[in-house]
This record gives C-alpha cells, structure tokens and sequence, in this order.
C-alpha cells in the first residue's frame, strides 16, 4: 500500500500528469470557497443546523463552525467534482507503468455524474450525522477517517476498476481486499484534512489505486471466509 502511494506521487513528474494536475488545483480552491460560501450561509441565514444535537455541535465550535465543517466535507465534495477528470490520470498511469494494457474508453459521462453525485450525498449525510461525536473530543479524529477513508476508498477503487471490470468484479475484488482499501482510504482521508496536500491528493489517491488494481488484478485471488 504504501509503495502504491509512494509510486503514485511519482506520477506528478509525469508531463501529461501535470496538466491535469493543474486543473484539479484550480478545482479545488473553486471548491473550497463555494463550500465556505455555502456552509456559511447555511449557518447564518437558514435553520438547517437548528435542531437538537446538530444545533448543539455548531454552538460548540461557534465562530469556527463555517471552517470546521467546510475542512470535514471537503475531502468528499472535491473527490466528487474532480472525479471527471481523474479518468485521464488514471490514463496517463497506465501509459506510463503498464504500456500492454488495451486502451479503454472509460465510464460513460453520464454514468460517471450519477456515480459522483450519489457519492456526494452519501459523504455529505455521513458527515453531518459525525458531528456529535466533536462533543467527545479523542474520539472524533478515528470516527472521521474511519468513515471517510471507507467512503474515499470505495470512490477512488470504483473509479479505476469500473474501467476494466464489470461492476460485480469489481464489487467481487474490493470485498476480497476491503483491509487494504480500507487503509488505503484512511490515508487518502488523513492527507485530504492537510492544507497544500489535499490540492494534489486526488491525483495522487487515483495514481496509487491503479497500481493497487493493478496488482491484485495480477494476482490470485486470496481465500476468504
């Protein structure tokens, strides 16, 4: 896993990798002040966050609640939007370490929106539904990226695989490997909470999944119970 990462954030040497690269940026700094914008708003000048438990959580963190919970939702809005292009690392990856591989068309547009969008408001419910556990302090931290790297991992897996597998595959293969996702996912979620980095971490998140696919798709299948 950790080689896969490391592999991954090679690819930003990559020439064509950069010019995504780029893109993804000015993505995500669009995103994040949309996302202020709206969680600020949202604060402000509806009720959305005034009832009960939710209402509680915000008066906790009082003039840092429009930061806190743009920084939590983040990691999934972005992977959401920039989802789009990542195809083309994914690409550029392939082009790079595994020059055999038949050239494919991907996901239909289409059917990459839909998928982006359900993602998102799975991310976004989960992580509203997370915020009284801010009123435990310690446990917040594994709660968060727990979820959020089950979540990331589950986004960026699909997004590979989807391109050479049929969805039971792909469904078959990530349940054989769910550990590894899964520790994959938390360090995808722990780098999306880091300021500068969580710019380049979704080229990089893609980069490390096709080599992770790669690997296991070359492998035999582990035994499980």
């Amino acid at each position: 896993m950790l080689k896969a990462i490391a592999k991954g954030s090679s690819q930003l040497n990559d020439r064509a990798t950069r010019k995504i690269l780029w893109i993804c940026i000015a993505v995500a700094i669009v995103v994040f002040i949309l996302l202020w914008s709206t969680v600020g708003f949202l604060l402000t000048h509806t009720t959305l966050f005034q009832i009960g438990w939710l209402e509680t959580a915000v008066d906790v963190l009082g003039g840092l609640a429009t930061l806190v919970l743009t920084w939590f939702l983040f990691p999934g809005v972005l992977s959401a939007v920039v989802g789009l292009f990542l195809e083309n690392i994914a690409d550029c990856v392939e082009a790079t370490h595994y020059p055999a591989l038949e050239k494919t068309d991907g996901q239909p547009l289409a059917q990459s929106i839909l998928s982006s969008v359900k993602f998102l408001a799975v991310f976004v419910i989960l992580n509203i539904l997370m915020l009284p556990f801010l009123l435990f302090g310690p446990v917040f931290p594994f709660v968060f990226y727990a979820v959020n790297g089950y979540l990331l991992s589950r986004e960026y897996f699909e997004l590979v695989a989807l391109r050479r597998m049929s969805p039971v595959e792909v469904s078959d293969m990530r349940r054989v490997y769910r550990g590894r996702l899964f520790v994959t996912g938390v360090v995808i979620a722990f780098f999306m909470t880091l300021p500068i980095i969580n710019l380049v971490t979704p080229v990089i998140a893609t980069a490390a999944m096709v080599h992770l696919f790669q690997s296991w798709r070359r492998a035999a299948p582990p035994v499980t119970v």
